[in-house]
């Protein structure tokens, strides 16, 4: 199967080639400068020259804080929304499938229950999560044969990430303040990308929704599990308790970023199991890889 994927300099799109070639398909990788999303005229020419049997759209605007700028609002819905809407368009007059990868930010982020894939109870809270909702639509509006696939707290090697973020800071103070009130689960790309491939070969299309398992977690329980396998795997001395107290806040407490965050980002993956989809390892077993991974690269 010959497979284009956007994005490929980002986290999960260079992992999702990686798999591609791993299992021997042909994957065409682009990012902007091969194929500029916002305009129709490069899709077109890109996707049709290419002649792919399917797109993975990795490719977005991931700068939520940023998102809420005026001055970026726009080419954020341009991004996200049209960007999406126009390499759906090039997907319809193929015939081909289309994989789209969103978020839970298209959600208010209210309550404690698990959002299911199929909810339509539509309530972004933030630019982002309006222009992912816009790409959603786009998708579903014009095409049969598509995957929604809602991710989260995605972390890869090829990008930065909050796992990246806390070894950086870890190293550079002994205090840090982490939220706790921000619940969901983490995503690696490398495991995810496995999953996108099992899917795109087959023909089992709607909205899903995809993190590793290992229990729903807050951003705090999150960083200190990654200090205390990094002192683990990595031998920092920074990272051991006696010199690193990491504090749980709230997220009013915490107030810094312009973006209102989701509390809620528990996300169902019930539906991968009954349409016969392996889930991913727990997100600690992910976090044990990841890491390691990481040591490798030094």
């Amino acid at each position: 199967m010959k497979v284009l994927v956007t994005g490929v300099k980002g986290q999960l799109g260079y992992d999702t080639v990686n798999e591609l070639k791993k299992r021997g398909h042909t994957p065409i990788g682009v990012d902007i400068e091969e194929m500029d999303i916002t305009d129709s005229a490069s899709v077109n020419q890109v996707i049709k020259e290419a002649a792919p049997d399917a797109v993975i759209h990795c490719a977005a605007w991931t700068a939520v804080d940023a998102a809420e700028d005026e001055a970026n609002q726009e080419k954020v819905m341009l991004v996200n929304g049209t960007g999406t809407q126009n390499i759906a368009n090039v997907c319809k007059e193929l015939g081909i499938k289309m994989m789209y990868i969103s978020t839970d930010y298209v959600f208010d982020g209210q309550g404690e229950t698990p959002w299911k894939p199929d909810c339509k109870d539509y309530k972004p809270l933030n630019v982002y999560g309006k222009s992912k909702l816009a790409g959603e639509l786009a998708v579903s509006e014009t095409l049969s044969k598509y995957f929604i696939v809602r991710i989260a707290w995605v972390f890869g090697l090829n990008g930065n990430n909050f796992i990246k973020t806390m070894l950086k800071v870890g190293k550079n103070h002994d205090k840090l303040t982490v939220v706790n009130d921000q619940i969901g689960t983490p995503t690696y790309t490398f495991d995810l990308a496995r999953l996108l491939v099992d899917m795109i070969e087959t023909e089992k299309y709607g909205y899903y929704h995809a993190t590793n398992e290992g229990g729903y977690i807050s951003w705090y329980d999150f960083a200190t599990e990654i200090f205390r396998q990094a002192y683990e795997i990595m031998g920092e001395e920074e990272y051991s308790k006696e010199h690193l107290t990491v504090a749980p806040v709230t997220t009013a407490e915490y107030g810094i970023s312009k973006a209102a965050r989701p509390f809620n980002s528990r996300l169902d993956k019930s539906k991968l199991t009954a349409n016969g989809f392996a889930l991913l390892p727990t997100w600690q077993d992910a976090l044990n890889r990841y890491l390691k991974d990481l040591k490798t690269q030094e």
